[in-house]
């Protein structure tokens, strides 16, 4: 579809939306009192809608495009593979990008994974975390039911994803199918009255008081490593993941990294477990394991686990759980061209020099009224808008604020999505550092001037 449609033919489209699709995430009523705009091409770090008009991609697509929108490596991989296979099962059969891809990942993970499980979104990788953590201690006769997870975590919207989620707005409503988990505080130095330094030690006191008032009962704890990001863009104090991992091997738990978010280079690093030297014993991967081209998962186990599946089938330790499209070879093969991205174009080394544009313009933006708390880490950042900023206060939820101030973003070309009253800046990794830059004086003048229209 060319880019520069008519007037009628994004009528059209914006028509069949409406009456069609069902949107993720989505107030439905709203949405169906607005034209939608209609997003018919990608281009470097750029996406383009129905009449030609180009916007800046400052959140990634959802947080998942790495290397740019139409890379020609991964596009060039995706268009070879197709002609070879798109897709085959890994029940009872192998495939050579699945394979080679496996091997790629456990070489780049931390070094105590040694296996990988595929799927095709991050909460299937989690809801696969849990049920081998669950199996784990069953193969081993020692049964354990109970999860240990953040307030404020966000892990997907499958059944057990949302078990061992903290945020009441998404999740509440599907109490009555979801089992109990224990909720430790997630550490919020903004909220928190105190230092950094003290959020941490206080929230990991209180997830080892927990811990230890069910001993032997907890299969895992499971975070979002350094950043949690549904929840806000929360950047986590400084040993504060290695803390939970002693923790973990304190009450002999299980750990589980939900690098969903966080993974392929967000943080700045590959995996955000780096940055604390943690080895987690299982690690779930989606979003930028494709450069965000194509739909995969990956739940990576270690071989202490893996072990307490082999058996003789008849031993009932096998893992009975699968997905039509798990190890899809197209995607695969994207996966596999983004990590040749990585390498040649050393998208990891640039980094620094990115973060420190963002946080540059976050300390000046931290000086524009109703900025409560600006936060980063790597390529994830967060601007906290607040109605008082000397009591914290929050603006009232129904005047959706955020979601304002990211509709007057594109009339400055850029398109970002809130998380409340907290706007998101995660832009693809590869964006050049004159359009980092534009990016944020857009969104110092929107923040100066945007914001100061909207609360008059």
């Amino acid at each position: 579809m060319p880019q520069d449609n008519s007037n009628a033919d994004t009528i059209h489209l914006q028509e069949l939306d409406k009456h069609y699709i069902w949107h993720p995430f989505t107030p439905m009523q709203t949405w169906l009192d607005e034209p939608p705009l209609v997003i018919v091409k990608g281009q470097g770090c750029y996406l383009y809608d129905s009449q030609g008009n180009r916007y800046l991609d400052a959140v990634s697509s959802l947080w998942c495009n790495v290397h740019g929108h139409a890379h020609p490596h991964i596009t060039a991989a995706i268009q070879q593979q197709a002609a070879l296979l798109a897709h085959s099962t890994l029940l009872g059969l192998a495939s050579q990008p699945s394979a080679e891809l496996a091997q790629r990942l456990i070489h780049l993970a931390p070094a105590s994974l040694a296996r990988v499980f595929y799927s095709d979104s991050g909460a299937t990788a989690v809801e696969i975390a849990l049920k081998i953590a669950y199996q784990y201690w069953r193969n081993l006769d020692q049964p354990r039911t109970t999860f240990l997870a953040l307030e404020n975590a966000y892990h997907g919207d499958t059944l057990g994803a949302v078990s061992v989620g903290g945020i009441s707005i998404f999740h509440e409503i599907f109490g009555p199918l979801t089992f109990p988990s224990l909720l430790a505080p997630s550490p919020h130095p903004y909220r928190f009255d105190g230092s950094p330094d003290q959020c941490r030690d206080h929230c990991l006191d209180k997830m080892d008081r927990l811990l230890a008032q069910h001993p032997g009962q907890v299969a895992a704890i499971i975070v979002e490593p350094l950043v949690q990001g549904a929840a806000g863009i929360l950047v986590h104090p400084a040993g504060f993941l290695a803390g939970v991992a002693q923790l973990a091997k304190k009450h002999d738990t299980l750990l589980i990294v939900d690098e969903v978010a966080t993974g392929f280079g967000r943080t700045g690093k590959m995996f955000a477990c780096e940055h604390e030297n943690v080895e987690p014993d299982l690690l779930c991967l989606a979003k930028g394991i494709t450069a965000g081209y194509l739909p995969l998962a990956a739940t990576l186990a270690s071989d202490q686990i893996f072990q307490t599946f082999l058996n003789e089938p008849y031993a009932n330790t096998t893992f009975y759980h699968g997905h039509t499209y798990t190890g899809n070879a197209l995607a695969c093969a994207a996966a596999l061209a983004n990590l040749d991205v990585f390498q040649q174009e050393n998208t990891l080394d640039h980094l620094p020099q990115k973060a420190a544009i963002i946080r540059r313009n976050l300390d000046q933006i931290a000086k524009i009224p109703h900025v409560g708390n600006v936060r980063q880490c790597g390529m994830m950042a967060a601007i906290e808008l607040v109605a008082d900023t000397d009591t914290k206060r929050n603006f009232p939820s129904e005047m959706r604020l955020g979601a304002k101030v990211c509709q007057q973003l594109r009339s400055r070309n850029i398109l970002a999505r809130p998380l409340g009253d907290v706007l998101v800046i995660m832009p693809p990794l590869a964006t050049p550092d004159d359009d980092l830059q534009y990016l944020m004086t857009a969104l110092q003048e929107s923040l100066t001037h945007d914001l100061a229209n909207l609360l008059q």
